[in-house]
C-alpha cells in the first residue's frame, strides 16, 4: 500500500513538473523571441529569418535524434499521397503562423499578441464548420459570441494599438486555425496518428522551405545592406533551442495527460505571459478594459474547452460501445446455428 501511494504521488509530481516545464517553456519562448526581435543589443529586427532558423534548427535536431542517434521513433504510415495533400499545406500554414505571429512583436506589445490569440476558437470552430468538421449550433454561436466580444473589449482597451500590428497577429490566428483544421483531417479522414517529434519530423523541412523562398526576396536584401549578418550564433542558437525544448515540452504532457491539458495549460500560459509582460517590457500598459476583456474571453475559452472535452468523451464512449457489444450477438447467433 506505501509503495501504491509513493508511486501515485511520484507520477503526479512528475506530471504537475512537466505541465510547469510546458508554461515556463512557453511563456519564456515569448518573452525570448520579443527580446531578440526588439532588442537593440541583439540588432536582429528579421522575424521572418529568426523563424526560418527555428525550422532549419528543428529538422536537424530531429534527424539526428530519429536517424542518427535513434533515441526516438517516427510513427510509420506516412506516403507521398498524404505527405503531398496534408503535410504541405501543415507545414505551409505553420510557417505562415509562426512567421506573421513573430512579426506583429515589432509593432504590439506581447500582452495585447496574447489577447488577440484568444480568438483562436472562433476561427477554428469557423473554418470548421467550412470544411464539415464542426457543426453550428446555439451553444457553440454564444460561446463564439463571448470569445469574439471579450476580444473587442480587450482590444477597446489597449491604450497604443498598431493596426499592422494587429492584422499580423490575425494573419497568424487564421494561419494556425487553417493549420490545426488540416491536422484533424490528417487524423479523422486519413487515420494518420503522428506524435509531436513525428510531426516536426515531417513537418520542418517543408515549413523550412516555405520560408526560405519569401526569405530571399523580403529579407535578405535588408540584412545584406545592412550589413546585419554579423549576428550573435550563440544567442540565436539558444533561442532555436528553447524552440525545440517546448515542442518536446508539449510531446511529454501529452503524453502523460492529454491534449486537453494542454488547452487548460495554454491558458495558464497566456495569464502568466500577459501579466510578467507588464513587468518586463516598457511598450506594455495594460488597462482595467485589457484585463476585463481578456477575462471575458478566457471564460470562454474555458466554456469551448469543456464542449470539447464532453464532446471527445462521448465519442470515446460510442465507439468503445460499438466495438463491445457486437462480439457477444456475434457468438451467440453463431453457437445458435452450431446447435440447429
Amino acid at each position: 500500500m506505501a509503495d501504491r501511494l509513493t508511486r501515485f504521488f511520484r507520477e503526479e509530481a512528475l506530471t504537475y513538473a512537466y505541465i510547469l516545464l510546458y508554461i515556463a517553456l512557453s511563456s519564456g519562448q515569448i518573452f525570448f523571441n520579443k527580446w531578440v526581435l526588439s532588442s537593440k543589443q541583439i540588432n536582429f529586427p528579421y522575424p521572418l529569418g529568426l523563424t526560418l532558423l527555428h525550422m532549419v534548427f528543428s529538422s536537424v535536431l530531429c534527424f539526428l535524434l530519429t536517424k542518427v542517434l535513434k533515441i526516438m521513433k517516427i510513427e510509420e504510415g506516412m506516403t507521398t499521397e498524404i505527405y503531398a495533400t496534408s503535410v504541405i499545406p501543415i507545414g505551409a500554414m505553420f510557417a505562415m503562423t509562426l512567421w506573421l505571429g513573430n512579426t506583429a512583436y515589432l509593432y504590439i506589445s506581447v500582452a495585447f499578441a496574447q489577447m488577440l490569440k484568444a480568438i483562436m476558437p472562433v476561427a477554428v470552430f469557423i473554418l470548421g464548420v467550412a470544411a464539415g468538421l464542426e457543426v453550428m449550433s446555439c451553444r457553440m454561436l454564444l460561446i463564439m459570441s463571448i470569445i469574439s466580444f471579450g476580444v473587442l473589449v480587450a482590444s477597446y482597451g489597449e491604450i497604443n494599438v498598431s493596426w499592422i500590428g494587429v492584422v499580423y497577429q490575425m494573419g497568424g490566428v487564421v494561419g494556425e486555425a487553417l493549420r490545426l483544421i488540416f491536422m484533424e483531417i490528417l487524423v479523422k479522414r486519413k487515420g494518420l496518428k503522428l506524435n509531436p517529434i513525428s510531426v516536426m519530423y515531417y513537418i520542418s523541412p517543408c515549413s523550412a522551405l516555405c520560408l526560405f523562398i519569401p526569405w530571399i526576396f523580403l529579407e535578405k536584401p535588408k540584412m545584406d545592406a545592412e550589413g546585419t549578418w554579423t549576428f550573435q550564433p550563440l544567442i540565436l542558437t539558444l533561442n532555436s533551442l528553447c524552440t525545440f525544448a517546448l515542442n518536446l515540452s508539449v510531446f511529454l504532457v501529452i503524453s502523460h495527460t492529454s491534449a486537453l491539458t494542454i488547452r487548460v495549460a495554454g491558458v495558464v500560459k497566456d495569464w502568466v505571459v500577459v501579466l510578467l509582460s507588464a513587468l518586463l517590457f516598457a511598450d506594455t500598459k495594460l488597462t482595467v478594459i485589457n484585463l476585463f476583456g481578456y477575462a471575458i474571453a478566457i471564460a470562454g475559452v474555458a466554456a469551448y474547452n469543456n464542449h470539447k472535452l464532453k464532446k471527445e468523451t462521448s465519442r470515446v464512449n460510442s465507439d468503445e460501445s460499438q466495438v463491445v457489444q457486437p462480439v457477444p450477438m456475434t457468438t451467440s447467433s453463431t453457437s445458435e446455428k452450431a446447435n440447429t
